[in-house]
């Protein structure tokens, strides 16, 4: 089995300098990232500002993937990347499913990788978007429908740290080993009755 899985400190992909906070909403910067996944950039950025509090629908594949995951896995997915590993890109729910924003090409490697590692029966169906798939992300303004797309950990800067196919085969692992062991850790989330709060991490590993 590969060395990363039985030891975080191997980690492929580190978090470069200078990513160390982020921001509960995407920024100036974040949103001009995500606009160069679209042809035409500045056309997305002034539908934004037209209407901040509608979703949009970007391509992947080019400027990133996504990995799409069952919110209850995708909880601990994101739990084990930031109390063990090197924290995550951006990160959205839509319709009770979370979405980490990714590396180009990690939609192709993740399930082969799964699948070699033989987790790929452990682990629940992931949707990996890339090349010719497009993805609903959420609005640049929240909006106050809890049912409607939202950031987890929004997009603050134009160059974002994304995790690769072996970073999120990691996840996927420790996910798996955590539910399987039923060991109680300390999670990123904080309880449901803190309102509309969901990700309270303030810096990366």
């Amino acid at each position: 089995m590969t060395a990363w899985l039985r030891d975080p400190s191997l980690l492929p992909d580190a978090v470069p300098d200078g990513h160390d906070h982020m921001a509960a909403r995407v920024t100036p910067p974040g949103a001009g990232w995500l606009a160069s996944a679209e042809t035409y950039p500045r056309s997305a950025l002034a539908q934004w500002e037209k209407r901040p509090t509608a979703p949009a629908v970007l391509p992947c594949g080019s400027v990133f993937d996504v990995v799409n995951a069952p919110a209850t896995f995708g909880r601990r997915m994101l739990d084990r990347l930031w109390a063990e590993g090197p924290g995550s890109g951006p990160v959205a729910m839509h319709r009770s499913r979370m979405m980490l924003f990714a590396a180009p090409g990690t939609a192709r490697r993740l399930p082969s990788l799964l699948d070699w590692e033989e987790w790929g029966d452990a682990v629940p169906p992931l949707l990996c978007h890339g090349t010719g798939d497009a993805v609903t992300v959420p609005p640049l303004t929240p909006a106050d429908d809890a049912s409607e797309p939202r950031w987890l950990v929004a997009p603050d800067t134009r160059r974002p740290w994304l995790p690769g196919p072996e970073v999120l085969l990691w996840a996927c692992v420790r996910a798996v080993r955590t539910q399987a062991s039923g060991g109680a850790r300390l999670s990123i989330f904080p309880p449901a009755d803190q309102g509309a709060k969901v990700y309270d991490v303030s810096r990366r590993r």
